[in-house]
């Protein structure tokens, strides 16, 4: 039943291979372990007691909560094929409730650090230096995701107004609005940018060397490059900066809202997560300063 499921998936649902794999190995764990726990329990006679000890099984073995969620909706996805092909009567995860996933706190470059990338650094003096620290500048200063700036059009870079026109997740658009120092570097990055052969990148903002339109480990590699003098965090991507864009905005004491919308959330739960490092600071200050502390 186990490998219809999995054809199944990847016939009709289209679902990746690594998916797929996924899928196979977490339903491969969880009757292993009725086999060994409970004398091979047949596929019907396997009720909700029993998940549910597999799932404390997992607990003990410190699997995270995200982990141990993708094996309930592995178990989830294969019970409700169960069902379709009315090869079971019941099933045994109505009853079960996910725990809910811990909540991981944004990694981010602190303003010193950054300022000290921006402003003390000395970038090679030719269009790659420019493009370099203009990319550095735009993911910083607009919290931009990674593929918001690759694929910014010239046709949505608006100088006059100091603000850009982005494309975020679900073909969402909204305005960022544009310092007038970014703005002075857009400038003098465009007129060089005008200089070399852009054939098969015209319409995009930023772009290589050789004309062509940037990629996401272009990118990523870049942004690696440059972080990697200032700063030892582990992580050091492109989301990392719009994570201390946003975490720069709660700690100056922005609106909620308003840095809801310049990041470009679906929901104000996303974004709440930057508060954190605003309240940490509010305790340290408190412990600082204050004579009862």
């Amino acid at each position: 039943m186990v490998e219809n499921f999995l054809q199944y998936l990847q016939s009709e649902k289209r679902y990746s291979k690594h998916t797929i794999t996924a899928y196979g190995e977490d339903l491969k764990q969880f009757f292993i372990f009725i086999k060994l726990t409970f004398d091979d329990l047949s596929i019907d006679q396997i009720v909700h007691q029993h998940v549910r000890s597999w799932l404390v099984e997992l607990v003990n073995n410190k699997l995270e909560a995200k982990s141990i969620n993708r094996k309930i909706s592995s178990l989830k996805s294969f019970y409700k094929y169960l069902l379709a092909q009315n090869l079971v009567e019941k099933n045994p995860l109505q009853k079960i409730i996910s725990p809910k996933n811990a909540k991981r706190l944004p990694m981010f470059v602190d303003e010193k650090s950054m300022n000290h990338l921006l402003d003390d650094v000395q970038f090679t003096n030719n269009f790659s230096g420019l493009r370099d620290k203009l990319t550095l500048e735009m993911l910083y200063n607009c919290g931009l995701r990674r593929s918001e700036l690759i694929n910014l059009e010239i046709k949505n870079v608006n100088l006059n107004r100091l603000q850009i026109k982005v494309l975020g997740k679900g073909n969402k658009e909204r305005i960022v609005p544009l310092n007038p120092k970014l703005k002075e570097m857009m400038e003098q990055y465009y007129s060089e940018r005008n200089k070399i052969d852009l054939a098969l990148a015209h319409d995009y903002f930023l772009v290589m060397d050789n004309g062509k339109k940037m990629y996401d480990k272009f990118v990523y590699n870049l942004v690696k490059k440059y972080l990697n003098l200032v700063t030892t965090i582990e992580k050091k991507s492109p989301h990392i900066l719009r994570h201390s864009f946003a975490t720069l905005l709660s700690n100056e004491g922005a609106d909620l809202n308003a840095i809801k919308e310049l990041l470009g959330h679906a929901s104000l739960a996303s974004t709440q997560v930057y508060t954190h490092n605003t309240i940490e600071k509010l305790k340290k200050t408190f412990q600082q300063t204050h004579p009862r502390a």
